[in-house]
């Protein structure tokens, strides 16, 4: 298995794109800190899972965690893709591991197509074993998106990042 130096993980959730980027010696302490993490769409209490992530997210300081994380409406995708072609671009001698969303996997493809992508895994989310430690942080950039759209919907507590 090859080790990779950075992580980044692009998910989308109903009008939201949102990206996060992990160096790899933060992948372990990250993991410790997201054991009670789970996809949204397979929890049946909804809101108290969405308020205790909240929580634990704070009380964890995850985002020590985490080398960069932005979060932006769909129509703004466009400086998501941005901000990662400077990423790779800045770390071109890195080995780089990138998880991306089924729904904008074809798009980004095209995107990165254009440059070379010899030191870059690329794959869809769907893709991703559910017990490997790519799949957990999958659920972080997942349960952020989530609480930004419940945000945004006026169902949640602000949240910084």
């Amino acid at each position: 298995m090859k080790k990779f130096d950075y992580y980044i993980f692009i998910d989308y959730s109903e009008g939201l794109i949102g990206y996060m980027i992990i160096e790899n010696n933060k992948i372990s302490e990250l993991i410790t800190k997201i054991s009670k993490f789970a996809h949204y769409r397979r929890i049946k209490h909804r809101n108290q899972y969405i308020q205790s992530i909240k929580k634990r997210i704070k009380k964890e300081n995850m985002f020590s965690c985490i080398f960069k994380v932005k979060i932006r409406k769909l129509k703004d995708n466009l400086e998501i893709y941005s901000d990662i072609l400077d990423f790779l671009k800045k770390n071109d001698n890195c080995l780089i591991f990138i998880s991306v969303d089924n729904k904008q996997y074809i798009s980004f493809k095209k995107i990165i197509d254009v440059i070379d992508v010899k030191n870059i895994k690329i794959v869809q989310e769907s893709a991703l074993k559910k017990d490997s430690k790519e799949y957990q942080i999958s659920l972080v950039i997942d349960t952020l998106l989530n609480i930004e759209r419940l945000k945004a919907k006026g169902k949640g507590v602000r949240q910084t990042y």
